[in-house]
Parts: C-alpha cells; sequence; structure tokens
C-alpha cells in the first residue's frame, strides 16, 4: 500500500505501530461494529452508546459503526478524568483495557459492554475484564457485512447532548475550512493536542482528506514523518 491509498494512517511512537487503512478497509470496519450493534445487540436508532476511548484507528471503526447504526453517542476523551456510571439508559459502552485498569470509579452501566486493547496491529486483547467482552473476537462473526442501510436524517440525533448529525456535519466542515484542509490533503494530527472525535475524524473526512494519526508523537520526527507520508497540513 502507497501513502496515497490510506485514508487513515496511525502511529505510535511508544510501540512503533505504522497501521494503515482504505477507504473501504476503513468502511469495512465501520460496517462489521455496525452489524455487531444492530445484528448481534438489537441497537439502533434511539439506543445510545458511551465510547470511552483514545484517538486510535479502533477508535474511529467504533464511532464511524455507530454513527451508521443509528446509535446516539457519548465520547468523553482519554484525558477525561473518570468514567462515571452512565445509567441504566446506556445500552452499549467502549472502554479501553488501560483506561479500565487505570480507573477507581465504576464502569459504565451498560447491558452490552466491550473492551478493546488497543495492541500494536490490531492484536489480542491479553485480558477481558469480568462483565465485559473482547470487542475484536465479538467482530469477527461480523467481518465481512455489508452497512445495515438505516437512513440517516440530518435532523437525527447523533449524540446524547442533543446533536444532530447535520450540525456534526456542519462544525466538522467548518473546522477543515478553518484548517485550510481540503479535498486531497493529507493531514498530520497530533492526538495530544486533537483529543475530539470532530477534529482528528470527521473534519479531515468531511472534506475528503486523508488522516496521518499519531500517537505519543515524538517532536523530533515531524518532518520526517511529514515528508514520509506526503503531508500537506499539520495540526
Amino acid at each position: 500500500m502507497t501513502y496515497r491509498d490510506a485514508i487513515l494512517t496511525y502511529y505510535d511512537d511508544a510501540t512503533g505501530e505504522r497501521t494503515a487503512l482504505t477507504a473501504a478497509e476503513l468502511g469495512g470496519w465501520a460496517a462489521a461494529t455496525a452489524a455487531l450493534l444492530v445484528r448481534g445487540c438489537g441497537l439502533g436508532p434511539g439506543s445510545r452508546a458511551v465510547i470511552r476511548l483514545p484517538p486510535h484507528w479502533q477508535t474511529a471503526a467504533v464511532l464511524l459503526g455507530a454513527w451508521a447504526a443509528g446509535v446516539e453517542v457519548s465520547h468523553q476523551s482519554w484525558a477525561t478524568a473518570g468514567l462515571g456510571a452512565s445509567g441504566s439508559a446506556t445500552n452499549a459502552a467502549f472502554v479501553s483495557a488501560a483506561r479500565l485498569r487505570s480507573l477507581l470509579e465504576e464502569p459504565p452501566l451498560a447491558r452490552h459492554r466491550f473492551v478493546l486493547g488497543l495492541a500494536p496491529h490490531g492484536g489480542p486483547t491479553p485480558a477481558v475484564p469480568d462483565g465485559y467482552r473482547d470487542f475484536l473476537a465479538e467482530l469477527r462473526p461480523y467481518a465481512d457485512a455489508a452497512p445495515p442501510g438505516i437512513a440517516l436524517d440530518p435532523e437525527a440525533v447523533a449524540s446524547v447532548d442533543g446533536t444532530t448529525y447535520g450540525q456534526w456535519g456542519a462544525l466538522a466542515t467548518g473546522i477543515a475550512e478553518m484548517h485550510g484542509i481540503s479535498r486531497g490533503d493529507r493531514v498530520l494530527i497530533d492526538v495530544a493536542r486533537s483529543e475530539q472525535p470532530v477534529q482528528w475524524l470527521l473534519a479531515p473526512l468531511s472534506v475528503g482528506a486523508s488522516i496521518v494519526l499519531c500517537a505519543n508523537l515524538d517532536p523530533a520526527a515531524v518532518h520526517e514523518r511529514a515528508a514520509a507520508e506526503r503531508i500537506s497540513r499539520i495540526l
């Protein structure tokens, strides 16, 4: 795969990981996640999902899959302290294994709870806490699933705070315009500076740009990476 083929490339300078996904591959992950929620969990429009994951290529699949299923999303950045109990109205929860180990508070209350190990290159989750299911293992039966075909109204609610799909789209394109991001750009994003999905995921995708998402970014490596990945914008 060349740099021109990837719509989302993920680096972690702490582990040496580089994972690149084409639009078709990212779409496949999102479709499988949507199928897991719709067919595996019986969820859909009006259902709610809590997502407590850092910026990551698997987080992109979870977010896009939840929205494809019409599920309202509550996202909290990696840096936010505490999960907090989400209440009985939450239908599904997605949490990283590292976050669960680091917190003393009660995890989200949800019928369907999934843990993501976020291991390099999609490796297996080493240990699944009681009450959780391994997201990658649960996703396998839906690997070849087609998108659920749910028609999403721009006026429909996309997140639990009442923001609609249309409002998220307008905000994403506004952010892209503010940073001069346009179709065909390749955007290097430091996750420490852009933790919200509307910044690191939706804004570039909304205008047809590609994402080079960098965790634990080594400042000394920025220019070399920008050259290697043919970066046209840096956030």
